[in-house]
């Protein structure tokens, strides 16, 4: 006898919805993501598609009905639950933008649960279009299965980041000028890596990091590293030591 095909197939599309999801519910989904489903996809009733509520994790449904501009979706079950991400935050001086897209991208892949932007007496780019980065965070979920999207913060100066430092958390600060490998840090969740803008820090922020009294020094290596690198270099880091790399 033939092979009964996987169902849903690994092409179905996937995608994040601002609506919750239940057994039995009928989201409708319209603008880009109709554009997408309908005229890229070819989307027809019956087919198969993953929705995500960032609420309640992830469903299956099927095309009930399609429109010029819209599409129903009838949800039937249920196929993974809200995922809970290591509690690691990504604080970091915005770059120009292809680059900034990239460090998204990247650091949701790896798992961060939340996104700080900083700004630094030598961060180029002081502004970030929040619709962009939003979007680049959904898209980026929807490609490497996140069923919960992490949390883009408003961008906030270097003083006033640790100023609010919570005490609880460690703060790894990426320094240019030394310290220890993250082999050797105690640093499990909660934490943040804190990386800088090209040029680096000034003297004065290094000394304002060095005195908070949850920094820890992190060095990344014998090479001076991008922004950017540095950014997702150190969140691999942590995640292979204390994030959820090494579970089932």
């Amino acid at each position: 006898m033939p092979a009964v095909p996987a169902w849903p197939p690994a092409s179905t599309p996937r995608l994040f919805v601002d609506t919750p999801l239940s057994a039995g519910a009928n989201p409708v989904i319209d603008g880009p993501a109709a554009h997408y489903l309908l005229n890229v996809m070819r989307a027809k009733a019956g087919d198969p598609l993953l929705l995500c509520d960032n609420r309640s994790g992830e469903w299956l449904g099927v095309v009930a009905d399609t429109a010029k501009r819209s599409l129903t979706v009838a949800i039937e079950r249920r196929t993974r639950p809200l995922e809970a991400v290591p509690d690691l935050w990504l604080c970091f001086a915005p770059v120009k933008k292809a680059r900034l897209d990239w460090i998204v991208e990247k650091a949701t892949e790896l798992g961060v649960a939340r996104l700080q932007p900083v700004i630094t007496e030598r961060t180029i780019v002081d502004r970030i279009n929040r619709d962009r980065v939003e979007a680049q965070i959904v898209e980026a979920c929807e490609q490497c299965g996140r069923t919960a999207l992490p949390t883009l913060a408003d961008a906030v100066k270097l003083p006033r980041l640790i100023a609010d430092w919570p005490a609880d958390r460690a703060l790894l600060f990426a320094d240019e000028d030394g310290g220890l490998p993250m082999a050797t840090l105690a640093a499990p969740a909660p934490a943040a890596i804190l990386t800088g803008p090209e040029g680096g820090f000034t003297a004065r922020e290094r000394d304002l990091l060095l005195a908070a009294p949850a920094v820890k020094r992190m060095a990344l290596g014998p090479r001076i590293l991008r922004a950017e690198t540095a950014a997702i270099a150190a969140t691999a880091l942590w995640m292979a030591q204390h994030g959820d790399w090494g579970r089932d």
